[in-house]
């Protein structure tokens, strides 16, 4: 019975305030923090069955790759997956993950640099007051409407 409530609670608790507009980029992708000072973002888009990730700096102006590097892991806790992640003339593209799934990013700025960790769960049900997958929601958050 205990387990059921919370579960239920769990459940309300993110129909409430799950439901919120992400941080779009230039080019309409999901915006994830690659730093702790906001210097470096990631834009996050999907071609075909890839995300691609691309570099942008503080003033969301392409950064050129060199030697950046991105660790991308998905699954449970108990048996998280890492993924394949590829290098292209405009940042990095990883498998796209199932629907439901977290994508979890490990960002370095260079090989000696600590990684930064991204979180992104691909949701791809459909919002419905402006009709875009949740995970580009292009909503406002309720504190600013």
């Amino acid at each position: 019975m205990k387990t059921k409530l919370i579960a239920l609670v769990t459940l309300i608790s993110s129909l409430a305030f799950g439901h919120e507009g992400v941080e779009l980029g230039p080019n309409g992708g999901r915006i994830l923090e690659f730093s702790k000072n906001e210097t470096m973002h990631g834009e996050v888009t999907v071609k075909g069955s890839k995300f691609h990730i691309a570099l942008l700096d503080k003033d969301r102006k392409p950064v050129a790759l060199d030697k950046q590097s991105l660790t991308a892991i998905t699954g449970d806790r108990k048996s998280p997956q890492k993924l394949a992640v590829e290098k292209d003339a405009k940042g990095f593209v990883v498998p796209l993950v199932k629907a439901g799934e977290w994508l979890i990013l490990q960002y370095k700025n260079a090989p000696d640099a600590k990684a930064v960790t991204a979180r992104m769960e691909y949701n791809t049900a459909t919002c419905e007051e402006c009709k875009e997958p949740e995970w580009l929601c292009k909503c406002k958050p309720e504190k600013e409407k």
